[in-house]
C-alpha cells in the first residue's frame, strides 16, 4: 500500500490564518456576472451576437473568451418551482436540462424554453439518475413504482415495482442493464426497521435480485454507483460497501469516516472516497487498499470526482488538487486563497475544470485551468441566496443551479 502525505504547512495556509480573504482581491467586480432572471414558461432569451441561438447545446458554438478574472455574462436564466436538494439534483442528457423539482421540467440547454412538464413526477429531492437514455425516479405517487421517462418528452417509457412487502424504492445507481434501488421491508404493523439493495432488469422491469442489508444501517445518506460487475456504495453509518452486479452478494465492507456520505470516485477498478482528512483508494475486487491522500492538518476532503481520467478533490481549507486516480499522486494544487466555501461538485469542458460551491451567498461557479489548477474566474449569481451550488455540462455550456434560479453560462 503506497501513502502520500499531505505536504508541510504552505504560504497559502499562512495566509489563511493570518490575512482576511485577499487571494481573490485581484478578481475585482469583473469576477461577479449577473443577468435578468426570467419567470417559468417565458420565451428564451437572446443569445450573444453571434452565437446561433438554435443551436444545439454540443454543437459548433464559439464563445468569446472573457479577460482573466471576468466571469462570463449569463446566457439566460429561468426560475425553477423550487430549491433543489440531494447532491444531484442537477442533470442533463442531450440538449435537455433537468431539475429535482415538482412539477419536473426539462428545458433546452441552448434556449431555456420549456420543453415540457410533469406534475407528480420526482419525489422532492430526488436524484437525477439518467443512464441509457432513461431517467429513473421514484413514483411520486408513492406506490412502491420505480418509474423510467424519456428526458427528451417526459413520457413514461418503462415502469417496474418491487412487491408490496416493500417501502418506497429509491434508485440509487445504474448501468446499461440494470436500476439498483434501495428500499425499506414493511412489518407487520407497516414500520420499516430493515431495507433492502436491489436491481431491476432495465429492459423487462423484473427484479433479478434482492439483498437484506445489515441490521442497523440506513436507507438514506447514500452515493453510489455501478462499474461493470460492481455496485458500490457509502451510508450515514460510516461505511463502503461493495457488491456483485451480477447476484447481491456483497463482496466487501470497510468502515471509513464521517464525510464518507458525499461522493465517491469509481475509476479502473478502484473507488475513491473522502475519509475525514485522506483520500483512500480501495480495490473493488477485494477491498485492498491501494494509495492514501493526507490533506493538510485540521482540514477534511468534501467535493470529489474523476473526470477525463483525473482525480478531482476539494478540501475544507479551500484548496482544490488534481490527482492521479490510479497512484493517489498530484499534479497540481491551488496555492489561492478562496473567500468562498469549498467546491463540492465539478464539471469540466475542454481544458477548464468547474466547481460548484458548497453553502455560500458569496460563492458560485469557479472555473480552473485544467493543467494548471489556475483560477480563472468566478460566477456568482447576485441573488445572496444561502443555497448550495450545482453545475453540469451540456456541450459548450455550463448549466448552474442556485436555490430557485437556473443559468447557463457559455464553458470558456
Amino acid at each position: 500500500m503506497e501513502r502520500h502525505e499531505g505536504r508541510g504547512v504552505s504560504r497559502r495556509t499562512v495566509l489563511r490564518r493570518t490575512g482576511t480573504g485577499a487571494g481573490l482581491a485581484a478578481l475585482g467586480a469583473g469576477a461577479w456576472g449577473c443577468g435578468p432572471v426570467e419567470e417559468p414558461g417565458a420565451a428564451a432569451s437572446s443569445a450573444p451576437s453571434g452565437t446561433p441561438s438554435g443551436a444545439p447545446a454540443g454543437g459548433g458554438e464559439a464563445f468569446a473568451t472573457p479577460p482573466p478574472g471576468t466571469a462570463p455574462e449569463p446566457l439566460w436564466q429561468r426560475r425553477t418551482a423550487g430549491g433543489a436538494l440531494g447532491m444531484d439534483a442537477l442533470a442533463v442528457a442531450g440538449d435537455v436540462v433537468l431539475v429535482s423539482n415538482d412539477p419536473l421540467i426539462g428545458r433546452s440547454a441552448t434556449t431555456g424554453a420549456e420543453l415540457w412538464r410533469r406534475a407528480e413526477a420526482a419525489v422532492p429531492g430526488a436524484r437525477m439518475l439518467v443512464r441509457g437514455g432513461t431517467l429513473y425516479l421514484a413514483s411520486a405517487r408513492y406506490d412502491g413504482d420505480v418509474v423510467g421517462l424519456d428526458p427528451a418528452t417526459g413520457r413514461e417509457t418503462w415502469r417496474s415495482r418491487l412487491g408490496k412487502r416493500f417501502a418506497q424504492p429509491r434508485p440509487i445507481a445504474a448501468d446499461e442493464h440494470r436500476v439498483y434501488v434501495l428500499a425499506g421491508v414493511l412489518g407487520k404493523d407497516f414500520r420499516v426497521e430493515r431495507n433492502v439493495v436491489a436491481a431491476i432488469d432495465a429492459s423487462t422491469g423484473k427484479v433479478a435480485w434482492q439483498e437484506l442489508r445489515d441490521a442497523g444501517t440506513q436507507e438514506y445518506g447514500i452515493a453510489a454507483d455501478a462499474a461493470g460487475r460492481y455496485l458500490v456504495y457509502t451510508d450515514y453509518e460510516e461505511n463502503v460497501t461493495v457488491r456483485s452486479t451480477d447476484t447481491g452478494r456483497q463482496l466487501w465492507t470497510k468502515k471509513i469516516g464521517r464525510s464518507n456520505s458525499g461522493r465517491l470516485a469509481v475509476h479502473d477498478g478502484l473507488v475513491i472516497v473522502a475519509d475525514a482528512g485522506r483520500l483512500r483508494a480501495f480495490a473493488l475486487a477485494d477491498g485492498a487498499e491501494k494509495w492514501s491522500l493526507a490533506s493538510e492538518e485540521f482540514t477534511r476532503f468534501h467535493g470529489i470526482g474523476v473526470l477525463d481520467g483525473v482525480l478531482y478533490a476539494a478540501d475544507s481549507g479551500h484548496v482544490v488538487r488534481a490527482v492521479d486516480p490510479a497512484t493517489g499522486r498530484e499534479s497540481w494544487r491551488t496555492e489561492a486563497l478562496l473567500d468562498v466555501a469549498y467546491p463540492g461538485q465539478f464539471a469540466k469542458v475542454g481544458t477548464t475544470l468547474y466547481a460548484a460551491t458548497e453553502l455560500d451567498d458569496k460563492g458560485g461557479i469557479l472555473a480552473f485551468d485544467a493543467r494548471s489548477g489556475k483560477l480563472r474566474w468566478r460566477y456568482n449569481d447576485g441573488s445572496e441566496a444561502l443555497d448550495q451550488w450545482y453545475v453540469a455540462a451540456a456541450g459548450t455550456r455550463l448549466m448552474a443551479l442556485h436555490g430557485k434560479r437556473l443559468t447557463a453560462l457559455p464553458a470558456v
